[in-house]
């Protein structure tokens, strides 16, 4: 890989989560959406997505590009898709597929080199295996990209971000911050802990939670000025902006 094409490939920023279902395609959507409406070149890239065919639309990948208005093929955005809801190793075993590191790499490499940097959207959490050898933490170790954990704000959800930013670190992956999401259920009606989990996530951590993305109704979720408008009003952009524009010093 040339020098040039090594640099485009780390400038960016790896949305991760405590698990799967916590909100990251949302919150990806959206802080793509509103930097873009601030006339930044950012793309978006989903290695790997399991759990529905492309086609119908409702992929992660699909609904990336529904809601930011991003002009891409789906298949080139997400180059795996697995049909089946399984971690991606399985479902790309159940599918006759080998997936490897390096094969993620080049398949993202197209992507890659259209735009000024990218906000990639991981799949599951962390630890969930990716291949035959490798977690996706090990993917996010090889782009050298600052991560962004995207976490639960209702009960369950300290135990699950401490481990997270613990991995993290253990990888030396530096870590921009955490989203809070609230998901599509109004959590804060019935669960008391969403009042002080940011706050204690933050003193147990040491990292700073930069907002709580509120509940949106399913079919807000492709609504772009819906999306931009919110995530303005609710997450702090700055750190985001500041892990986009850094380059990295690594290299392949």
């Amino acid at each position: 890989m040339s020098e040039e094409t090594s640099a485009r490939v780390f400038r960016g920023l790896f949305v991760t989560g405590t698990d799967t279902g916590v909100g990251k395609t949302v919150v990806t959507a959206a802080l793509a959406a509103a930097l873009r409406a601030e006339g930044q070149q950012i793309g978006v890239w989903k290695p790997v997505q399991t759990g529905t065919a492309l086609g119908a639309g409702v992929t992660d990948a699909e609904r990336l590009l529904q809601s930011t208005g991003i002009m891409e093929r789906p298949e080139d955005v997400a180059a795996f898709t697995f049909p089946e809801p399984l971690t991606p190793m399985l479902a790309a075993k159940r599918a006759g597929v080998c997936l490897t590191l390096d094969g993620l790499m080049a398949a993202g490499q197209t992507i890659m080199n259209r735009y000024d940097a990218l906000i990639v959207e991981g799949a599951g959490g962390v630890a969930v295996p990716l291949t035959d050898d490798a977690m996706m933490v090990d993917l996010m170790a090889e782009l050298l990209m600052p991560a962004l954990i995207v976490a639960k704000s209702g009960l369950g959800t300290i135990n699950h971000t401490l481990l997270t930013v613990a991995m993290l670190r253990h990888r030396a992956i530096p870590i921009a911050g955490i989203v809070m999401n609230d998901g599509e259920q109004a959590v804060w009606k019935t669960d008391p802990s969403v009042a002080w989990n940011a706050e204690l996530i933050e003193r147990f951590s040491g990292v700073k939670v930069l907002g709580r993305f509120p509940s949106l109704p399913r079919s807000s979720h492709t609504h772009m000025e819906i999306l931009i408008q919110t995530v303005r009003e609710t997450i702090d952009l700055s750190p985001v902006r500041q892990a986009l524009a850094v380059q990295n010093r690594g290299g392949c």
